[in-house]
């Protein structure tokens, strides 16, 4: 008895590649891409000159309207974070200037805690920064 020579299986591409798309499609829907967070701030307006350069030694707290209210750069923290991040920075150079950009509507108490924090913190050169005042326009 011959042995009848088996063909081999044939493979349905199509079927294959209608299978990873819908394994791609199912990927790219349920796949959760990473926000980055930017702060959009409103700057208080001041009569008097705000300086707009940043120093070599500084470090920018910014305090927006909502919650989280502050941040060192772009990374929420609490008060007491600050305070600690602030005091490592005092330790490193006394001399470091702390910028602090508050938003318009941002509460009171919140400028008034970074400003104690950073003085606990041992920093002493504190700075706000404004945006100077429009002119009224003519009608």
């Amino acid at each position: 008895m011959a042995r009848r020579r088996q063909k081999p299986p044939t493979i349905i591409i199509i079927s294959l590649i209608d299978i990873l798309i819908v394994l791609l499609i199912f990927m790219m829907v349920t796949t959760t891409f990473k926000q980055k967070t930017i702060l959009n701030l409103s700057l208080p307006q001041s009569r008097s000159e705000s300086s707009t350069q940043v120093e070599n030694q500084s470090v920018v707290v910014s305090i927006a309207a909502q919650s989280p209210h502050i941040y060192l750069g772009e990374q929420p923290l609490s008060e007491e974070e600050l305070l600690a991040a602030l005091s490592k920075m005092a330790d490193l150079d006394a001399t470091t200037t702390v910028i602090v950009k508050p938003d318009e509507s941002a509460p009171i108490k919140e400028l008034v805690k970074v400003m104690d924090t950073a003085k606990a913190s041992g920093l002493k050169n504190i700075k706000l920064r404004t945006k100077p005042l429009e002119a009224p326009s003519a009608p």
